[in-house]
């Protein structure tokens, strides 16, 4: 494939989701080496708190430039100036874009660095009248917040290169972040006063990296931004009329998580950390199938609906539904029947203790239990966005972010809480949410005409229903409680736990099979 040929149909869809899917398993494996690093050195004591708090930040986006949203308002105004003029157009683009939004950064990093007490009260008001906790957030906050101005610039890198079908060098890059974290938390934090602030400075390292590591494949494709300067073109001025509302319709489940972590400060101590570490899990499959299928399926939508081919972008959502649904429902049913030995294995050591494990694997269940809807938004979103609708994706957030937050206090706040659930209130709140998101995101998109069921996803569901439940009994009887895993070696741990990821997956495997289903069912649909 050219430089100057954007990703086609066919099979190269799902070639190129394998691709990046391999990519970024090898990023939430290196993830999850992380938070067992961090477990290790930090615990879910209190600075172990203000670091999440303050990792909250640049974490959030990564997530909201590094993962795709960002190439939500990007990729379409940009695969519509290639189809136009060409390379040249591209470069044009791209070189203002890269202007405007290093200027735009810059100032926001700014604001945020001499906002950082703002920002704590924001984050974690619950902290105002802990002073050492407070100014520690503050301090983490100002250290690491750079990161958000090369994690931007980088995503901008990986939006041209997804779009020109150079998926691999985007899907990998996200790995030096968990290799800096990793390399301070091993080498540099053990023996500090305050390990926190050493993590923190390699947070921003680690985005100077990733920005870096996006300049190799950009020059030889010849597409490197050189920065000019021009607020007035229009097609700068369409992008950041769409990004605005783009990276907020992508990113509600993001924004709700962050809302957890504000309730979360006025909870006992260790529930920032027993929900962080939660949400890491879940985040592990969602980020190998749900954004890597995400992520190739922006520029084929793009594609089509610049085409006005209607059959093909509605064939091209129904192959993306079909694939969540496979790999979403068993993965939500896993992540609720293994939450303890999951927790125990990779994070129950030194000073994480059972305790805050059993509270962790609580929030792990309830934020398991909308995995399929996180994955879910990941893909109907483009469907909008594709098609340069950023009002829908929008609207159906705000509604989204109220309910969680409605839901956030009858579930967790002690003086209004209906169910006084503390942190699992909290994650069970986000939970909710994310299936209210995706299912007005779908009907939205049924409405627009341009996504329908394809023959047989009714019959596919139940077989995939099926196999999943029978794959969770078998699981829940052979898991074994808490306490039981406690009492064994971490190697023997993570023995037994690999063998039950490896007997539930065929599990399904064989239940699919014997329900009737076939690898044609959810083979790529072309129009």
């Amino acid at each position: 494939m050219s430089a100057s040929s954007p990703v086609q149909g066919g099979g190269q869809l799902v070639r190129a989701s394998v691709v990046v899917g391999a990519m970024t398993l090898i990023s939430r494996v290196l993830g999850m080496v992380r938070d067992i690093v961090l477990a290790v050195v930090l615990g879910a004591a209190a600075d172990a708190d203000a670091f999440f708090i303050a990792f909250k930040i640049p974490n959030f986006f990564r997530r909201l430039f590094a993962e795709g949203a960002f190439a939500q308002a990007f990729v379409p105004v940009l695969m519509e100036y290639h189809a136009r003029g060409g390379l040249a157009a591209l470069r044009h683009l791209a070189d203002r874009i890269a202007a405007a939004l290093g200027g735009s950064l810059l100032l926001l990093v700014a604001l945020a660095v001499l906002g950082a007490p703002l920002l704590t009260v924001l984050l974690a008001p619950g902290y105002y009248h802990d002073p050492a906790r407070f100014e520690l957030t503050v301090s983490l906050i100002r250290i690491a917040t750079p990161y958000l101005f090369f994690i931007a610039l980088a995503a901008l890198g990986g939006a041209m290169l997804n779009m020109l079908g150079r998926f691999a060098v985007p899907a990998v890059t996200p790995v030096l972040l968990n290799l800096f974290l990793i390399a301070a938390a091993l080498l540099m934090a053990p023996g500090r006063q305050q390990p926190a602030v050493v993590l923190a400075w390699s947070v921003t390292a680690a985005g100077l990296a990733q920005l870096l590591f996006q300049v190799p494949p950009l020059l030889r494709l010849g597409v490197l931004p050189r920065p000019v300067w021009d607020r007035r073109d229009a097609g700068v001025r369409k992008v950041f009329a769409l990004m605005a509302p783009a990276l907020f319709g992508v990113s509600v489940s993001q924004i709700n998580l962050l809302l957890d972590s504000v309730f979360a400060s006025f909870l006992p101590a260790g529930s920032v950390s027993w929900l962080y570490f939660s949400d890491r899990l879940v985040e592990f499959p969602l980020g190998v199938f749900g954004i890597a299928i995400a992520t190739v399926l922006l520029p084929s939508l793009s594609r089509s609906s610049a085409r006005q081919q209607r059959a093909a972008f509605a064939a091209t959502l129904d192959w993306a539904l079909r694939w969540v649904l496979l790999i979403g429902v068993p993965a939500t049913i896993a992540l609720v029947v293994l939450a303890e030995p999951i927790l125990a294995t990779l994070f129950m050591h030194g000073k994480l203790s059972l305790a805050d494990a059993g509270k962790a694997a609580l929030s792990l269940q309830a934020y398991a239990l909308g995995l399929l809807a996180f994955m879910l938004i990941k893909v109907l979103v483009p469907g909008f966005f594709s098609r340069q609708d950023s009002a829908a994706p929008v609207r159906i957030g705000l509604i989204a972010m109220l309910a969680n937050l409605l839901l956030n206090v009858l579930f967790a706040v002690p003086l209004y809480a209906f169910f006084d659930l503390g942190h699992v209130g909290l994650a069970l709140a986000t939970s909710c949410a994310a299936y209210l998101n995706a299912g007005l995101l779908w009907r939205g998109l049924r409405r627009a005409g341009v996504c329908r069921a394809g023959a047989g996803l009714p019959a596919a569901c139940l077989r995939i229903g099926g196999a999943a439940a029978a794959m969770g009994v078998g699981l829940w009887l052979a898991r074994g409680s808490l306490a039981e895993w406690a009492l064994l070696d971490w190697w023997v741990r993570a023995l037994r736990l690999i063998g039950l990821c490896l007997g539930g997956a065929l599990a399904y495997a064989l239940a699919l099979a014997l329900l009737g289903a076939r690898p044609r069912q959810f083979r790529e649909h072309s129009a």
